[in-house]
C-alpha cells in the first residue's frame, strides 16, 4: 500500500502542474478569441507625396566608380616627414623635410613636441596639399644633444577649417 501511495503522489505532482498549464493556455486562447478582437484597419493619408521624376537620371557604372574613388581618395592621407632634423644650437634653425603630397585632400598643421618634456619644439602652420617645408626654426632653444620628438599632423577640412583627424610620427632632433 505504501508503494501505491507513493506512485499516486508522484502522479499528482506531475498531473496537477500540467492541468494548471493547460487551463492557463485555454484561458489565454479564449480571451484573445472573444475579448481581444483586432481593431479595424485604419488608413493614414499624408499630404506629402513623392513627386514624379524630373531631372534625375541613372548613374552609369563608370560614374558610380568615379564617385566612390573620390570618396576613397578624400579619406586617405600620406604623411611625409624626415626621420631626423639637424639644428644649429645658436640660431635654432635647421633642415627638416615635411611634405603634404598633392594627392592628399586636406591641408595639415604639424606640431612637434619633445617626448621627454612634452614641450612644443616646432609648429609648421598650414601646409596645403602639394606644399613642403625644408627649413625650420625651433620655437624653443635646445642644448646640444639628440632629442626624441613626436610630429602630429592635424588634418583640416579645406572649406570649414574644422579638424578632421590626426596622425603622428617619430622624429629625432640633433642639435649641434
Amino acid at each position: 500500500m505504501t508503494h501505491e501511495n507513493h506512485d499516486k503522489n508522484k502522479l499528482k505532482k506531475v498531473l496537477i502542474p500540467l492541468l494548471c498549464l493547460l487551463l492557463i493556455g485555454c484561458s489565454y486562447g479564449v480571451y484573445h478569441f472573444f475579448w481581444n478582437k483586432p481593431k479595424e484597419n485604419v488608413s493614414v493619408i499624408s499630404g506629402d507625396f513623392l513627386p514624379e521624376g524630373k531631372d534625375a537620371k541613372k548613374m552609369s557604372d563608370k560614374e558610380i566608380a568615379k564617385a566612390a574613388q573620390q570618396k576613397v581618395d578624400a579619406s586617405q592621407f600620406n604623411m611625409v616627414i624626415g626621420s631626423k632634423a639637424e639644428i644649429d644650437e645658436q640660431t635654432k634653425k635647421g633642415k627638416l623635410n615635411i611634405k603634404n603630397p598633392k594627392t592628399n585632400a586636406y591641408p595639415v598643421n604639424v606640431v612637434i613636441t619633445d617626448d621627454a618634456t612634452g614641450d612644443v619644439i616646432y609648429t609648421s602652420g598650414a601646409i596645403e596639399p602639394g606644399e613642403e617645408v625644408r627649413d625650420v626654426e625651433l620655437e624653443k632653444s635646445l642644448a646640444k644633444g639628440t632629442y626624441k620628438a613626436t610630429a602630429r599632423f592635424s588634418l583640416y577640412d579645406p572649406k570649414t577649417k574644422s579638424k578632421k583627424g590626426e596622425v603622428a610620427a617619430g622624429v629625432n632632433f640633433i642639435v649641434s
